[in-house]
């Protein structure tokens, strides 16, 4: 597809990463793209993706920019604190998060405000790389829920595929970069939330996130054309599969 202006005030160091990269992934990857009638004309709004690779950010990202989109990632804090990275994140304006610490809410009124400006904000509800033996999505946190009853903006499940074959799971360095791996990345319609909004209870928050994990999944399997599996998979917090 041909890509679209961007829709919202960018950062110049922003556009002159997209300058840099995107002609890149669009060189190293074949896109296959779909869904893209899903996402909002205007206005914030939310994106949950699955998270199987390292480079999840960068297919995803490259997805919604060429849809008009410079997306806000919440990212771990630690990466925040690495030279240069973090500055770099911070110049993007990416949104840390600060989990299990005082700071943690930070990240969810931070990430509100974004949506309230009008930007698209992109989280991983797993917090980290699926456990799940076969690359589904697991059970996810409660982040993504709360956020989405904080701000009432649409939640639009972005799931993709395609990218462990160029950086498998735990790889440090990606391979096939001449074989273009076909890179699927779709997105469904927005989550009805609408009979939970406004709740601040836990119990509204997981309800959200299930749903909203439900839907990622479901996209999923349409672009896999399999079954998920009947019971999302729990992580220890511990163990590899």
């Amino acid at each position: 597809m041909e890509p679209q202006p961007l829709r919202t005030q960018t950062p110049l160091a922003y556009r002159g990463v997209i300058a840099t990269l995107r002609p890149v992934l669009a060189r190293v990857t074949r896109q296959e793209w779909s869904g893209g009638e899903h996402l909002p004309e205007s206005g914030g709004f939310i994106v949950a993706g699955n998270h199987i690779s390292e480079i999840d950010p960068f297919m995803v990202a490259h997805y919604l920019v060429n849809h008009g989109w410079a997306p806000r990632f919440l990212a771990k804090s630690g990466l925040f604190e690495i030279p240069l990275v973090g500055r770099a994140l911070h110049c993007l304006g990416q949104v840390p998060v600060y989990r299990g610490t005082r700071k943690a809410s930070d990240s969810l009124r931070d990430a509100a405000d974004a949506v309230a400006g009008g930007d698209c904000v992109v989280i991983m509800p797993e917090g980290t790389l699926t456990r799940e033996p076969g690359m589904w999505p697991m059970k996810a946190k409660n982040g993504v829920g709360r956020l989405a009853l904080m701000t009432g903006a649409p939640v639009i499940p972005i799931a993709q595929w395609g990218v462990q074959n160029l950086l498998p799971p735990y790889a440090r360095r990606p391979r096939g970069l001449l074989s273009r791996h076909a890179m699927h990345v779709r997105a469904g319609a927005p989550v009805d939330l609408a009979d939970l909004v406004g709740r601040t209870d836990s119990a509204a928050a997981t309800e959200a996130t299930e749903r909203i994990m439900t839907a990622l999944t479901e996209v999923l399997a349409e672009i896999r054309n399999e079954e998920p599996p009947a019971e999302r998979f729990v992580w220890d917090g511990k163990s590899r599969p």
